[in-house]
């Protein structure tokens, strides 16, 4: 009896822990299937002295922890393709790092695997508050999405370098 007890316990084990992993590699599925549409808004908050700029990312998705961990691919992809807009707090509009339109469509297999889930766009970014969000920037949209504002710092300066090694970008010395 004690045996068939334990085999039931394990098994039950087994079967939550496979529907918890299950469960957080869809909600990545998820933010990858978001991400690919890069739907989100940028706002500067704060220019640091090491080539750092310290951004609020709002991103969208119908799962909170996912938009969070959204907005990081989300900053990031904002600083190469969008730029960042000028703000009240001394942000001067920058430029987006790519200069050529269809830059990312030209180098896919490259922002495929750079933003992929263990990419290397994680090596440019901190999450300033740890990936807090304050309730100003937590907004429900519709029905079931949801609005999420995080403060992150990206590396422009080691960003930029990194995409002028792999020959993305040319470098500033380089010319138009």
């Amino acid at each position: 009896m004690h045996k068939i007890l334990f085999k039931l316990s394990l098994l039950m084990v087994v079967c939550c822990l496979t529907t918890s992993m299950y469960g957080q590699k869809a909600a990545k599925n998820k933010a990858d299937r978001d991400t690919d549409n890069w739907r989100y808004e940028i706002q500067c908050v704060n220019v640091s002295s090491d080539g750092s700029y310290v951004i609020k990312i709002f991103s969208y998705s119908k799962n909170k922890n996912v938009a969070i961990e959204q907005s990081k691919k989300n900053a990031v992809h904002g600083v190469i393709f969008r730029g960042i807009p000028q703000s009240d707090v001394g942000c001067v509009k920058q430029p987006p790092l790519a200069r050529h339109p269809n830059l990312e469509e030209k180098n896919r297999d490259f922002f495929k695997s750079f933003f992929s889930e263990n990419g290397d766009y994680q090596k440019f970014i901190t999450l300033t508050t740890d990936g807090a969000v304050a309730a100003g920037d937590r907004f429900k949209i519709g029905k079931n999405e949801y609005k999420i504002g995080v403060i992150v710092s990206v590396n422009i300066a080691g960003l930029r370098k990194h995409l002028e090694s792999a020959g993305i970008i040319k470098g500033l010395s380089s010319g138009f």
